[in-house]
């Protein structure tokens, strides 16, 4: 009863910046902690960075100084605003989310469907 919605990624040349989104919608209760992870063919699911619901954040040492992730907890979205891309963050980038649910009162972990981010050199 929850869903992740993901927006913003498209292709960019290497330098380039992009910004996504991350909505949650549903019987939400709370949100908890928030993060962005990606996954390139071939290679894990990483994190890329996450954020508690008091704004305390996280970095993968890839893209601190590049990345920076924010929420807005009245909207119940999170963003990503990526700047300095470069090819090598290519990839599917997921929306997750822990959420404290009305119906069970129990804190369950959703993802988005992903958007995909191309950067070219």
């Amino acid at each position: 009863q929850v869903q992740l919605v993901e927006s913003g990624g498209g292709l960019v040349q290497a330098g380039g910046s992009l910004r996504l989104s991350c909505a949650a919608s549903g019987l939400i209760f709370s949100i908890n902690a928030m993060g962005w992870y990606r996954q390139a063919p071939g290679k894990q699911r990483e994190l890329v960075a996450d954020i508690t619901s008091g704004g305390m954040t996280n970095y993968a040492d890839s893209v601190k100084g590049r990345f920076t992730i924010s929420r807005d907890n009245a909207k119940n979205t999170m963003y990503l605003q990526m700047n300095s891309l470069k090819p090598e963050d290519t990839a599917v980038y997921y929306c997750n989310a822990a959420v404290l649910t009305l119906r069970q009162m129990r804190v369950n972990d959703y993802w988005g469907q992903g958007t995909q981010v191309t950067v070219s050199s």
